[in-house]
C-alpha cells in the first residue's frame, strides 16, 4: 500500500465512530476497500440479531474508504441498501466496496457485506459527490513535507 493509501487507512481507523465499533480496514486500492467488524450482543436489535444501523454503518465505512482513496474529498449523495439475510452476534462481517463509474463530480459503487461464512446479508449502491480538494490531513503532510 503506497503512503498516502497507508495515510487514508490510518485516518479512517481512528475516527471515533469507527474505533467504537471496533472496524478495521483490510484492503484499501483507488476506487476499492474491504473492511471488517466482529459483532458483539451490542449491536443487536429486538431480535437478537445485528441491528441494520451496525450493518449500515459497516457499508458506509467501506464506501467512504473507497470513494475517499484517491485522496480527495468524496461524500455521499445516496446509499440504497438491501437487507438481505440477518447477521448474529459473533459474526466477523466483511463489507466490500468497488468502483463501477466516475465522473469529475460523482462516483457510483457496489457495496456487498458478508458473514464470516461468505453469505451475503445486506447489498448497497452508493453514489459518492467528488470535490477538488485534498483530505485536510494529506494536506497537512505536504505542508510538513
Amino acid at each position: 500500500m503506497n503512503h498516502q493509501l497507508e495515510r487514508i487507512r490510518q485516518n479512517i481507523e481512528k475516527e471515533p465512530y469507527v474505533c467504537y465499533l471496533g472496524i478495521k480496514v483490510a484492503a484499501l486500492k483507488p476506487g476499492y476497500s474491504e473492511v471488517r467488524m466482529k459483532t458483539t450482543k451490542m449491536f443487536n436489535n429486538i431480535f437478537s440479531i445485528t441491528h441494520g444501523g451496525a450493518i449500515f454503518s459497516l457499508i458506509d465505512v467501506a464506501f467512504g474508504a473507497a470513494a475517499n482513496s484517491y485522496g480527495t474529498i468524496a461524500v455521499a449523495l445516496s446509499m440504497t441498501v438491501n437487507y438481505v439475510k440477518p447477521a448474529r452476534e459473533g459474526d466477523l462481517l466483511t463489507a466490500t466496496a468497488s468502483q463501477i463509474s466516475q465522473t469529475a463530480k460523482t462516483a457510483t459503487y457496489n457495496i456487498t457485506a458478508k458473514n464470516g461464512s461468505g453469505q451475503v446479508i445486506a447489498t448497497c449502491q452508493a453514489v459518492a459527490y467528488r470535490k477538488k480538494q485534498k483530505l485536510p490531513f494529506l494536506e497537512k503532510d505536504e505542508h510538513h513535507a
